[in-house]
């Protein structure tokens, strides 16, 4: 199979609607996972896990019953599924935020399953009201698919990698509020306290280096994957990393590896390892963490 087809392409401005849409719609799902999951730390009980076939949260217990949110994007729907046997589909088609957000609210009122979620979207630059927006509306079945599709190469390299460390590691999440896949490795040192929100303070209570994919956002409109470590240790933004395409953004504070260079390289799997293991060493390094101890020899 040409290496087109299974690493595809996802220019930025072909689908943004679509991103954008979707974007909101997880905010929605994600919004009712974090009412109810137990608090895991670092806000992992929260997040979106990559299926067969698509996204999906954790189990979220309500009551003695427990349920699921997925999104299916091969069949195109939210589909609900509760422990004592109900189920419920929300069709993903073109439809505003504020009509996913109706549906889905029905649906679980309807099962049994009302919740209250705080209605505005985070970690965007203009917040919005996710029960009143009708400027996003916009679905193409065929992109969010393919963008699906990437996940799914992705998570598997992101957890193959993550293998090799034995220190504490976070599962391979999908973040809705930043709509990106992440894997975190921990030094096991705490971090200096920092201002912000208190999901930023609990996300960042303890030294990482986090290493992920998003589709693009401004200052960068384009699919890339990213690495970061915090605190940054001296001398990191000019430390030499892999491969040639990748390099240091100073407004973002992270190195970047465009996604179009992964694709079409000779081995986008191994272009992905390189981007990996040359961030994490450089920043582990550095930062003068144990690594006789936290890597697997």
């Amino acid at each position: 199979m040409p290496i087109d087809e299974v690493w595809p392409e996802l220019p930025y401005d072909a689908w943004r609607e679509t991103y954008a849409t979707l974007h909101l719609w997880s905010q929605v799902v994600g919004k009712v996972a974090l009412a109810l999951a137990p608090p895991l730390n670092h806000c992992w009980g929260s997040a979106l896990h990559v299926t067969a076939r698509g996204l999906s949260t954790r189990l979220l217990p309500y009551g003695a019953r427990t349920f699921t949110l997925a999104f299916d994007f091969i069949d195109h729907a939210l589909v609900i599924d509760c422990t004592d046997g109900q189920t419920r589909r929300v069709p993903l088609e073109p439809r505003s935020v504020a009509d996913f957000h109706r549906a889905l609210m029905t649906a679980l009122r309807e099962m049994g399953l009302a919740v209250r979620i705080w209605p505005v979207s985070v970690e965007m630059p203009m917040p919005v009201r996710l029960d009143e927006d009708t400027s996003h509306c916009s679905y193409e079945p065929a992109w969010a698919h393919r963008f699906w599709r990437i996940l799914v190469l992705i998570e598997r390299e992101f957890a193959r990698w993550r293998c090799g460390y034995v220190g504490k590691s976070s599962p391979v999440n999908f973040f809705w509020g930043s709509f990106d896949l992440a894997v975190t490795r921990f030094s096991g040192r705490r971090a200096p306290s920092r201002e912000g929100p208190a999901f930023e303070r609990d996300a960042y209570s303890h030294e990482v280096i986090s290493h992920g994919f998003w589709p693009g956002s401004a200052p960068l409109l384009e699919p890339a994957f990213y690495a970061y470590a915090v605190p940054p240790p001296d001398g990191l933004a000019t430390a030499p990393v892999e491969p040639r395409e990748a390099y240091f953004h100073p407004s973002l504070g992270e190195f970047i590896l465009p996604y179009e260079a992964v694709r079409k390289a000779s081995s986008p799997e191994a272009a992905l390892r390189a981007f990996l293991q040359s961030t994490w060493h450089q920043a582990a390094t550095l930062g003068h963490w144990n690594l006789a101890e936290l890597e697997r020899h």
